[in-house]
């Protein structure tokens, strides 16, 4: 599968901050007016919409499952499917979602979180939607996989308030490893993968690197450098058994937030519109 599991696991992940766990993200708009058109989701990438489309596809050549799976559902499936993929755990999905009919780009100002966020505002960001401090930390887990790009991390590399200009919360040596990736004036669209040692793998190198460092953004090396949050990426660095078992725990509370069931909203026969 030639797929990154990273399109599919943000996928997920903003359409549940935004409106619940609904499909919502998926719908597109003749206005470009839906959520997918805000800034902070026009990065999602197309091969995650054209996944859970094609799985709809599949799912609704069978006569017996016809109308019967929603887009909401396919998309939490599929992101249990890429987790599984990347070496990750395989947990059972709850199903009975139904499909959003509303999706306006409005919707997503200030739902997701900033890559410049600390760890009080990502707390009650996510506290917001039921999930812990633990949640919080293991779903940052899923950085594990996956890449960004240079724009977000310019501020971290050139231009921090210290005698070198780079974060001090920063490993050096990576700092520079990031100017030599994002030189200055670098195209904005270049990627650098989140997981600066094992990009491709679902395990938990994220919460190593951490503690050496090497945390992308601001809000992910605060788990680090914040006395309160500290402890948990500790331990999900030296227990990889722990962050999956805490992974699993957040994922499955992610996936109820906001769920349309029994006749609220619909099935949809295509997922990028109503029906």
């Amino acid at each position: 599968m030639s797929l990154s599991p990273h399109y599919i696991l943000r996928l997920f992940f903003h359409d549940c901050f935004v409106r619940g766990c609904d499909a919502s993200v998926l719908l597109s708009s003749p206005n470009n007016n839906a959520e997918k058109d805000h800034p902070d989701d026009i990065s999602l990438a197309g091969d995650g919409f054209d996944t859970v489309a094609k799985a709809k596809a599949a799912v609704d050549s069978n006569p017996r499952c016809r109308n019967k799976v929603s887009c909401a559902d396919i998309l939490a499936l599929a992101t249990r499917d890429v987790v599984a993929l990347a070496g990750g755990p395989s947990y059972s999905v709850e199903l009975g979602r139904r499909d959003g009919r509303i999706s306006t780009k409005a919707s997503v100002q200030r739902k997701l979180p900033h890559p410049t966020f600390n760890l009080d505002q990502l707390n009650s960001m996510f506290a917001s939607h039921g999930l812990s401090q633990t949640d919080m930390i293991a779903l940052s887990g899923a950085h594990t996989l996956g890449f960004s790009h240079c724009s977000h991390v310019s501020n971290r590399i050139y231009r921090f308030r210290s005698p070198n200009r780079i974060d001090p919360t920063l490993n050096l040596q990576y700092a520079m490893q990031l100017r030599q990736m994002c030189p200055l004036n670098v195209d904005p669209r270049i990627a650098i993968n989140m997981d600066p040692t094992t990009p491709r793998q679902f395990d938990n190198a994220y919460y190593q690197n951490l503690k050496n460092g090497k945390g992308l953004f601001n809000s992910d090396q605060v788990l680090f450098t914040d006395s309160r949050s500290r402890g948990t990426v500790n331990l999900f660095a030296s227990n990889n058994g722990a962050f999956r078992q805490a992974f699993v725990n957040a994922i499955t509370k992610l996936g109820r937030v906001g769920a349309l069931t029994g006749n609220q909203g619909e099935i949809r026969r295509d997922c990028s519109r109503v029906n």
